[in-house]
């Protein structure tokens, strides 16, 4: 018997479009854009989300630290 797994099983496959997700596409939180900028979840660091968000708009602060 063969040991090797077989590689057209689903977990394989690529995975589907539908399935991907980049930039602000859904909804999202300040602990959200502090964790997609690269810091650590602190009172200071959602303290900067929260304005963030507020001066630039939700979308658009996730846009530009997301492809």
């Amino acid at each position: 018997m063969n040991a090797e797994p077989d590689k057209t099983t689903a977990g394989d496959s690529p995975t589907p479009d539908r399935l991907l997700h980049a930039g602000s596409e859904g909804d999202f939180t300040a602990e959200d854009l502090v964790l997609a900028s690269g810091r650590d979840v602190t009172p200071k660091n959602l303290a900067w989300a929260e304005r963030r968000m507020a001066e630039k708009g939700r979308r658009a602060s996730m846009d530009e630290l997301l492809p």
